[in-house]
Formats: C-alpha cells, sequence, structure tokens
C-alpha cells in the first residue's frame, strides 16, 4: 500500500486560501448576476398624489413644530370604501426616504 504524500501546514494554508478566495470570487458572481432588474416607475393617480402631498405637508409641519422633544408623528387611516386606497403608492414612494 503506497504511502499518502505528506504536506506541509504552508501547503494546506495555501491551499485554503486559494479555494477561500475562488469560492468568494463565484459567490460575488452569482450574486451579482442574479440582481433584480429596477421596476420601471408606476403612474400614480390624481387622489393618491394628493394624499402623497398631504403626508408630505403634515410631515413638513411636524418637523418645524420639532423643538429637540421625542415626539412621535402618527397617521390614521379611515376605510372610504373605494377601490384604490394607494397602498402600493405610499409604499413606493416613502420607501426611498429610509
Amino acid at each position: 500500500m503506497p504511502k499518502p504524500i505528506r504536506m506541509s501546514r504552508r501547503s494546506w494554508v495555501a491551499v485554503w486560501t486559494v479555494l477561500c478566495a475562488a469560492g468568494l470570487a463565484a459567490t460575488a458572481g452569482l450574486n451579482a448576476s442574479s440582481a433584480p432588474e429596477p421596476q420601471p416607475e408606476k403612474p400614480v393617480g390624481t387622489e393618491c398624489a394628493g394624499r402623497i402631498a398631504d403626508i408630505e405637508a403634515q410631515l413638513a409641519k411636524a418637523a418645524e413644530r420639532e423643538d429637540g422633544g421625542d415626539g412621535v408623528l402618527t397617521f390614521s387611516r379611515i376605510r372610504t370604501g373605494t377601490e384604490d386606497d394607494c397602498r402600493d403608492a405610499l409604499r413606493d414612494h416613502f420607501r426611498g426616504a429610509r
């Protein structure tokens, strides 16, 4: 039975370094190739645009009144029975502000 090839610690470290670098490069390549394409902007209806403008005005007023306190600005939503409650438009518009 043949004797196994003996490797020094430096050789093992070099092999593991090369394998780790190859794995990181492959992972980075896969992540870059599977990035989702940006979605085209959806047109916002006039009712939703009015709601967004109203909320931004309320935020601007709250920012002016803020005097260093730990206040919380809340919004309540009342269902008016409309088909489009602008949930997606509001989410899309204010998601960029985070």
